[in-house]
C-alpha cells in the first residue's frame, strides 16, 4: 500500500512538473514599434528637414502608387521593405535607406541623387519617426 502511494505521489508530482513547465511555448513578445508614425508623417511632409534644411521626403517621393517624382513611390514601402534585401528587416532596410541612401539603389534610379547626409542632419528620434511612418505605408 505504501509502495502504491509512493508511486502515485511520484507520478502526480511528475505530472505537476510537466504542467508547470508548460508544454506550450511562451509567445514571443512583439517588439515595441520604434518611433512615432504621426510625427514621422509630419516630418515626411515638410519641404525642408533636418539641421541643414535638406529637401524633405515628399520633395522627391510620392505616397501614391506609380507616381514618380524624382525617387520611387513610397505608397507600398512598408509592405515591400522587408523583402528588398535578404537579411534585413523592413525597419533595418528603411533606416539604412535614410542614413546610407546609396547602400541599395532601387533598379531604374541613379546613385547619388538622394540627399546623402540625413544620418548627420536628422536626430535618432526623427529617423525613428520616419521609419515608423514608412512602415505604415502598405
Amino acid at each position: 500500500m505504501k509502495r502504491n502511494l509512493f508511486i502515485l505521489t511520484t507520478i502526480f508530482s511528475f505530472l505537476l512538473l510537466l504542467t508547470a513547465c508548460g508544454g506550450k511555448e511562451e509567445p514571443t513578445p512583439t517588439p515595441e514599434p520604434v518611433g512615432n508614425a504621426v510625427k514621422g508623417e509630419q516630418l515626411y511632409k515638410q519641404f525642408a528637414i533636418g539641421s541643414a534644411n535638406a529637401p524633405g521626403c515628399m520633395t522627391c517621393h510620392s505616397l501614391e502608387a506609380d507616381v514618380v517624382l524624382v525617387g520611387p513611390s513610397h505608397a507600398q514601402i512598408g509592405a515591400d521593405a522587408g523583402s528588398r534585401v535578404a537579411g534585413l528587416s523592413a525597419e533595418e532596410y528603411l533606416r539604412q535607406s535614410i542614413i546610407t541612401p546609396d547602400a541599395v539603389v532601387t533598379e531604374g534610379y541613379t546613385a547619388g541623387v538622394m540627399y546623402q547626409n540625413f544620418g548627420q542632419d536628422l536626430t535618432e528620434e526623427e529617423i525613428d519617426d520616419l521609419v515608423a511612418f514608412l512602415l505604415t505605408r502598405k
